[in-house]
């Protein structure tokens, strides 16, 4: 089943549904939509309600009250690409992590700031950029030398 992308309104409804469902085991009520929404009127719940049915994002046991569940949409796999990023973006990453080295070189370094630079170094590898993360590993190890 496709998936259509609900609106924001939309977002906060299913969001609000959501967590109800989660907190008390059952579905709300168009009211408590309603109220838990800020909304005016149980008629736009119902529009809204309507349509993520329609997107294949909520589903309805019948005519039953309070029968209103979340569609898990993990049957859908997101793609998301992580290995391609902009000369500016890769330019960015670098100084950020530039920073987080000086601050940790210019202060005690500790076992979870290591850490930390390990994780940011290793994700630098993990997006393709193998020489910035080269790069940094001489200054890691240092920092590792004086913990």
């Amino acid at each position: 089943m496709k998936y259509a992308r609900p609106t924001k309104k939309q977002r906060e409804v299913l969001a609000f549904i959501d967590e109800f469902i989660r907190q008390k085991g059952f579905g709300p009520s168009y009211r408590e939509i309603m109220v838990g929404c800020n909304y005016n009127s149980v008629a736009t719940v119902s529009l809204h309600v309507t349509s993520l049915i329609q997107r294949g994002l909520l589903r309805k046991q019948g005519r039953s009250a309070r029968s209103l569940e979340v569609v898990q949409q993990s049957e859908e796999p997101l793609k998301i690409q992580t290995t391609s990023v902009k000369a500016s973006e890769e330019k960015w990453l670098v100084e950020k992590i530039d920073y987080k080295f000086k601050q940790c070189e210019d202060s005690e370094p500790n076992e979870a700031a290591i850490d930390e630079l390990y994780v940011l170094v290793g994700a630098l590898k993990v997006l393709g950029l193998d020489g910035a993360a080269s790069s940094f590993v001489p200054r890691l190890s240092e920092l590792k030398k004086r913990v």
